[in-house]
């Protein structure tokens, strides 16, 4: 039997902004609002990656548009937004994806590694969040989900800064849920497993890796970015209307 996945009227025409939309389960996220009619516009330095997953969504009713930016320059993350509301009217969903889960040692973090780490891991997600809320108080109502982990809730070691910034992520949302939610704005954490994206198998995916998902993780077979990205779909659709300050964990039952 053919899988069949949910359609989202409320989703037809509106406008989303994807962080790190270029690859991996950021491009997921571009390709299934897209699909739904969605007006996207997403965030990358990857112009290469963001090419090619443009070249894939010709037959969309809505163009995404692909914007350079460094998100870790503040400057340059407040024009672009302001570009993507300009291309594609009031952000009504923000998708807080970009980050980097770049393997370090705690001996060898400096003050500048610090700040770069929080910067691509936390740090925009707080201003891209400030940006866009006029955006959703003027619609009367939005979405902002932002990209947690289970990586620090599993205690992964080799990457102390980036578990940091994920659970700074939480504390985040939960901080921001009742402000937000007074003003019909939704706030909720996105949290991915082990996601096996084309870095991950480069990178990690192994034959101790493949027999870890196999023993721990309670469905069978590999986590994929469109896992990630059909829950996304749900966070921004009027169906998650009363769905604020929350975790949405998608990790095939890992933790």
């Amino acid at each position: 039997m053919a899988d069949a996945y949910a359609t989202y009227p409320s989703l037809q025409g509106r406008a989303v902004l994807v962080s790190g939309g270029a690859t991996g389960i950021g491009a997921a996220f571009v390709e299934h609002y897209a699909r739904q009619g969605a007006k996207v516009a997403f965030l990358d330095v990857d112009e290469a990656g963001a090419q090619a997953l443009l070249a894939g969504l010709g037959d969309v009713a809505h163009a995404p548009r692909f914007l350079r930016c460094d998100v870790t320059d503040l400057d340059a993350l407040r024009e672009a937004i302001a570009a993507a509301r300009a291309h594609i009217g009031p952000i009504a969903v923000l998708v807080n994806n970009a980050a980097n889960d770049v393997r370090h040692a705690l001996a060898d973090v400096d003050a500048a590694a610090f700040d770069r780490n929080i910067g691509v891991n936390l740090r925009h997600q707080v201003f891209a969040t400030q940006a866009v809320v006029p955006d959703m108080r003027q619609l009367g109502g939005g979405s902002i989900i932002c990209l947690g982990s289970t990586g620090w809730m599993k205690k992964n070691g080799g990457y102390p800064l980036y578990a940091m910034a994920k659970a700074a992520v939480h504390g985040f949302v939960n901080g921001m849920a009742r402000e937000l939610g007074q003003q019909g704005i939704r706030i909720n954490a996105l949290v991915p497993g082990w996601v096996i994206t084309e870095k991950q198998r480069a990178l990690w995916l192994d034959d101790e890796g493949k027999a870890e998902i196999a023993r721990v993780q309670c469905m069978p077979g590999y986590l994929m970015a469109e896992d990630l990205a059909r829950m996304a779909l749900f966070l921004g659709a009027d169906d998650s209307r009363m769905c604020t300050g929350q975790s949405f964990v998608v990790d095939g039952g890992w933790v």
